[in-house]
C-alpha cells in the first residue's frame, strides 16, 4: 500500500513522537531506524531475529526466577517470543543491516513488537519495551549474544549436517571404485598412477578436517554476552541473570550455551566469530578445490579429460545444440569465491570498535550467516545433483594409463633416473609407446619390463 494510503499511530520514545503504520507491531524506534538508514537491500537476518526472541525469553524467565518479573508480564513475553522464533510476525522487522554498528535498532526493534504483541494478548497489562521486555539487558550484550546463538545453530543444524551428507557420499564413491587404476596429475601433466579411490578419499578427508575445524571453532561460540550489559560489568543485571539465562537459552534452542567468563572480552572482541568463518572459509576453499576436479575430470565429453561421468541437468547453451555443462561444479565455486570475500569483512569488522564495544556487529553477523546458508545449500546441491550420480568411465582412464609415459618412474630403482628419463624422451619424441623407447634402447627385454611396469603394483 502507497505510504500515502496507509493509517498511522503515534508512538514515542525520548526524542519525541514519531508516526508508525497502524499496522505493524513495531514502535517508534523502529521507524526511526527505517527513516534514518534506507540504505540497500539487505534486512537483519532471521535467523538474528529468531535468535534475539529466544534470548529475551530466556531473559524474562531468568529475570522472573530471580524474583525481577512478576509471572503475569513473563508469561506474555515468552509467548509473545515464543510466536516469533516461529517465524509468524517476520514482517515487522525490516530493518536493514546498515545500521548502527551495535545493532541497537534491532535489539529496539525485538523489545517493541514484543511489547505490542504482548499489549495485543492482554491489553490491562503495560509490557514496557524498555523496562520489561529488556530488562537485564543492554543492546550491548543482547546483539553478540544474539550472533552467538545464530552461529551455533547455524553451524550445527545446517551446515554440519550438510558437511556430513557430502562425505557419506564421497565415501560410497571412494568404495565403489576401489578397482579402479587411472593415471595421476601433477601441474596438469601426466604423473604416477593412482585408485581412483585414492584421488576421491583425499576429497572425503578434505570434508571430514573441514567439520574437524568448525567444531573446533564451536566453544567460543558457545560463550554468551548476556548479562555484561552495557560495557561489561553487568550493571542493572541481577545476580546469577548471565548463568540462568545461558541454562535456558540452550534448553530453548536444544544447543549447549555457556556465560562467558569475561564479558569485557565477549562485548569489546568479535575473535570468535572470525575464527568460526576462518573455519567456513577453509571449507569453501576444499569444495573449489573438490569442484574444480570433478570438471576438469568430466571435462569433455570428446575433447576433455573424460575420465568421469556427472549428471546432464539442463542445456548448457542457448547456441550450441546438445552442450551440457558442470552448473553444479560452477555453482560450488562461486558460492565459495563469496564466502571468501565474506571472510575479509567478517575479519576487518572484527579487529574494528573502540574501547568496550565492537561496533561492527551487524556485517559481522550477515557475513556470517549468509557464507553458512549458502554452504549448506550449495553442499546440498552438489551432492544431489552431481556427486550422487558420479560414474567413472573406466575405459578412458585405462586408455589414459596405457599411453601415460610416467609409468617409466618405476623403472628407476631398476635401470636408474636417466635411463628411465631417456627412455621417456624419446617416447615422446618418436610418438612410440614407452616400453618401445625401453626395449629400442635395450635397457631390458620385453619380458623383463612386462615383470617391472605393473600399474597395479604402483599404488
Amino acid at each position: 500500500m502507497p505510504e500515502n494510503e496507509m493509517e498511522f499511530r503515534t508512538e514515542r520514545d525520548t526524542l519525541g513522537t514519531v508516526a508508525v503504520p497502524a499496522a505493524h507491531y513495531w514502535g517508534a524506534q523502529t521507524q526511526r531506524s527505517l527513516q534514518n538508514f534506507a540504505i540497500g537491500t539487505e534486512r537483519m537476518p532471521e535467523e538474528i531475529i529468531r535468535a534475539f526472541a529466544l534470548l529475551k525469553k530466556a531473559a524474562a524467565l531468568a529475570n522472573c526466577e530471580l524474583g525481577k518479573l512478576d509471572e503475569r508480564r513473563c508469561g506474555l513475553i515468552t509467548a509473545a517470543c515464543g510466536e516469533i522464533a516461529e517465524n509468524r510476525w517476520a514482517g515487522e522487522f525490516p530493518l536493514k543491516v546498515w545500521q548502527t554498528g551495535s545493532g541497537t535498532q534491532s535489539n529496539m526493534n525485538v523489545n517493541e513488537v514484543v511489547s505490542h504483541l504482548c499489549a495485543r494478548m492482554d491489553p490491562e497489562v503495560e509490557v514496557h519495551p524498555n523496562d520489561h521486555v529488556n530488562m537485564s539487558q543492554s543492546s550491548n550484550d543482547t546483539f553478540p549474544t544474539a550472533m552467538h546463538v545464530a552461529a551455533v545453530c547455524a553451524l550445527e543444524e545446517r551446515v554440519l549436517p550438510a558437511l556430513e551428507a557430502l562425505t557419506a557420499t564421497l565415501r560410497r564413491l571412494e568404495e565403489e571404485n576401489g578397482d579402479v587404476i587411472k593415471i595421476g596429475r601433477t601441474h596438469l601433466q601426466d604423473a604416477v598412477p593412482l585408485r581412483f579411490s585414492q584421488e576421491i578419499s583425499g576429497w572425503r578427508a578434505m570434508t571430514e578436517a573441514a567439520a574437524d575445524y568448525i567444531k573446533a571453532s564451536l566453544p567460543a561460540l558457545r560463550q554468551l554476552a548476556l548479562g555484561g550489559t552495557a560495557v561489561g560489568t553487568g550493571l542493572n543485571c541481577p545476580a546469577g541473570f548471565a548463568e540462568r539465562s545461558a541454562e535456558l537459552l540452550s534448553r530453548l534452542t536444544g544447543h549447549e550455551f555457556v556465560t562467558a567468563p569475561n564479558k569485557f572480552h565477549a562485548l569489546a572482541s568479535r575473535d570468535g566469530m572470525a575464527f568460526a568463518h576462518g573455519a567456513l572459509k577453509a571449507l569453501a576453499a576444499d569444495l573449489m578445490k573438490i569442484a574444480n576436479d570433478v570438471r576438469w575430470l568430466a571435462s569433455g565429453p570428446r575433447c576433455g579429460l573424460g575420465e568421469i561421468r556427472i549428471p546432464e541437468n539442463e542445456p548448457g547453451s542457448s547456441i550450441m545444440p546438445g552442450k551440457v555443462n558442470p552448473t553444479q561444479c560452477e555453482a560450488v565455486t562461486m558460492i565459495a569465491v563469496q564466502v571468501m570475500g565474506n571472510d575479509a569483512a567478517v575479519g576487518v569488522a572484527a579487529s574494528q570498535g573502540n574501547f568496550q564495544l565492537n561496533v561492527f556487529m551487524p556485517v559481522i553477523a550477515h557475513n556470517f550467516l549468509q557464507s553458512a546458508r549458502l554452504l549448506a545449500d550449495g553442499m546440498d546441491s552438489f551432492r544431489r545433483n552431481c556427486l550422487e550420480g558420479l560414474r567413472a568411465d573406466r575405459e578412458q582412464m585405462a586408455a589414459y594409463l596405457r599411453r601415460s609415459l610416467m609409468l617409466v618412474t618405476c623403472l628407476t630403482p631398476r635401470i636408474g633416473y636417466e635411463k628411465a628419463a631417456q627412455a621417456a624422451r624419446l617416447a615422446h619424441l618418436r610418438g612410440i609407446s614407452l616400453k618401445e623407447a625401453v626395449l629400442q634402447s635395450g635397457f631390458l627385454t620385453a619380458g623383463e619390463y612386462d615383470g617391472v611396469v605393473d600399474p597395479a603394483n604402483m599404488v
